[in-house]
């Protein structure tokens, strides 16, 4: 038996090392083929071929693609940027006149937090296809950093009630204004004080993040402010 207990020792450790939970390392990805129409894509790729890689790496190319305006139906990020240009080509054959500037497609995410619960990515997407202006857009992506499944606002915050409440005082503070001549209903356009389809992580607390016509006008631009973690923490399922 004393010349087996080593042995079981040793399986023990091995059995540690194995369920012990390696967080996920990223690499910046560039796509960089040749397109008439100005597209750039930079974005953070998992590394390795496990599971919760893939997984992770299909769901940032997911959240990339279902903020561009023309993704329905569609599941690869190449092919629509393919599609893009082709749509440019044939405004140039159609309209050959047309004094439209060339037509404009850039796409970068950025980690801006990790942790053993919780991986948070920012999408940044700019589309312009003529007219007065692009389309700017952010959204964060939150992932399970174990599985790798998305996560969204009741996966993250226990009582979305009481978090609205501290949500708008801080919403509040971030127009630096004189809080008794505030009127949400002028904010989000007759209704009272709604939460942001964007809440992510970051390392200084809770961002919030308003896109263009969510919040006022397109003048108004994005509205972000951050809420500290000691001001939050019980009310969140992951950190």
């Amino acid at each position: 038996m004393k010349r087996l207990l080593p042995f079981f020792v040793f399986l023990f450790l091995l059995s540690s090392c194995d369920s012990e939970f390696n967080p996920v390392v990223f690499e910046t990805t560039e796509i960089n083929n040749t397109y008439e129409a100005d597209i750039s894509v930079i974005y953070d790729k998992a590394i390795g071929k496990n599971e919760l890689s893939k997984t992770i790496n299909f769901k940032i190319e997911e959240a990339i693609i279902t903020t561009l305006s023309d993704a329905t139906k569609k599941t690869n990020l190449e092919s629509i940027l393919k599609d893009f240009n082709s749509e440019f080509i044939n405004f140039k054959k159609d309209f050959p006149d047309a004094s439209e500037p060339v037509w404009e497609l850039h796409i970068e995410t950025e980690k801006i937090y990790q942790s053993d619960e919780v991986i948070t990515l920012a999408v940044s997407t700019y589309e312009f296809k003529g007219g007065a202006h692009g389309n700017d857009k952010i959204k964060f992506l939150n992932l399970n950093a174990k599985t790798g499944e998305v996560l969204n606002q009741k996966d993250i915050i226990e009582n979305l009630k009481d978090f609205k409440v501290i949500a708008k005082s801080h919403f509040v503070k971030s127009l630096d204004r004189d809080s008794e001549q505030i009127k949400m209903e002028d904010f989000f356009f007759g209704k009272p004080f709604q939460l942001p389809e964007n809440i992510g992580f970051s390392e200084d607390g809770l961002v919030l993040l308003y896109n263009v016509y969510e919040v006022a006008s397109y003048d108004q631009g994005f509205t972000e402010f951050v809420i500290p973690f000691n001001e939050v923490e019980s009310l969140l399922k992951v950190h």
